[in-house]
């Protein structure tokens, strides 16, 4: 009965945190581009919404503000990135500092309430079945646009510049511009996430992004790991990332009311899966080059036999 008990909510926090891992896909895995502002941007999303809500704005026009209010995010990023000679990762620390004083000054303080009770919100955790069939209605409305976006010309390009920048300016991509919108897009997706979660929760909080990048990637990984073979359309690989999302909080909560961990624990549980996670792929590979030289010296004995 205690595992039924959580796991409407740890479904509708897989599936809100998915959304985010989508956005973080863009950067990661098809612009290959290690992108920080992650962490700022989340808390970006939910401190707009908040603020928005509480003065009386459509919680839908809200939404829309925070998207935008990401999008802003990512494109000073890309800007630092492509304009000013920044690595991509470090780009990111820079708008992720400044954003923590951006969020300080758009919540006007270190947290801002929105109750159900008060304010017309889209979900809330008091209703977990509502809250996920909408978290699941964002989800495949983000996947269909991402979907016919990365077909057109333009997504494409995108693609080509993280498979193969040099390849790609070879071919007359401007290769910058196509870094800035990627930028630009996967923060927007990722500050919606935060709304979204800012209305589960009831609350937007300054901390609320913090380590949201190692979520992200958990989710991106577990999902990769588990549906990588079966899932081979663009679609379905970003549903699998919501998947992933899923599966992580389940396990969270399952570990947490086995009391293996507490909830000081959760940025280090969280790393360990993402450390693990990672190193997999390089294990298998070090393991098959292993495999391959023993059965290359049989080979090679037999013959001198």
């Amino acid at each position: 009965m205690s595992f039924l008990n959580f796991v409407p909510g740890a479904v509708a926090n897989g599936v809100i945190w998915g959304i985010m891992a989508i956005g973080l896909y863009i950067t990661y895995k098809i612009l290959d581009v290690a992108d920080l502002t992650v962490d700022g941007s989340f808390g970006t999303g939910g401190a707009v919404l908040a603020i928005c809500v509480t003065s009386g704005m459509n919680v839908w026009l809200s939404m829309l503000l925070a998207f935008i209010a990401g999008c802003l995010c990512g494109l000073v990023t890309g800007i630092f990135h492509t304009r000013f000679g920044i690595p991509a990762i470090l780009a990111g620390i820079l708008t992720q500092l400044a954003l923590y004083s951006v969020n300080l000054r758009i919540l006007q303080g270190s947290n801002r309430p929105i109750s159900v009770d008060k304010y017309n919100l889209i979900l809330s955790l008091r209703n977990n079945t509502t809250a996920i069939i909408a978290a699941i209605l964002f989800t495949v409305a983000v996947i269909a646009l991402l979907y016919w976006f990365f077909g057109t010309e333009f997504g494409h390009c995108l693609r080509a510049t993280g498979c193969n920048p040099n390849m790609a300016r070879a071919n007359g991509i401007n290769t910058n511009v196509a870094k800035i919108v990627g930028i630009t897009v996967s923060n927007g997706i990722v500050a919606m996430a935060g709304a979204l979660l800012a209305q589960y929760n009831g609350f937007a909080d300054i901390n609320m992004g913090r380590g949201a990048i190692v979520i992200g990637l958990a989710a991106i990984i577990i999902g990769e790991v588990i549906f990588g073979h079966f899932f081979t359309n663009f679609a379905l690989r970003l549903f699998a990332s919501v998947i992933g999302g899923i599966i992580y909080y389940i396990v969270l909560n399952i570990i947490m009311q086995m009391g293996f961990f507490d909830a000081n624990d959760l940025k280090l549980f969280s790393a360990l899966v993402v450390a693990v996670a990672l190193g997999i792929p390089y294990w298998k590979k070090e393991l098959a080059s292993k495999n391959k030289k023993k059965s290359d010296s049989a080979v090679a004995e037999k013959e001198a036999k």
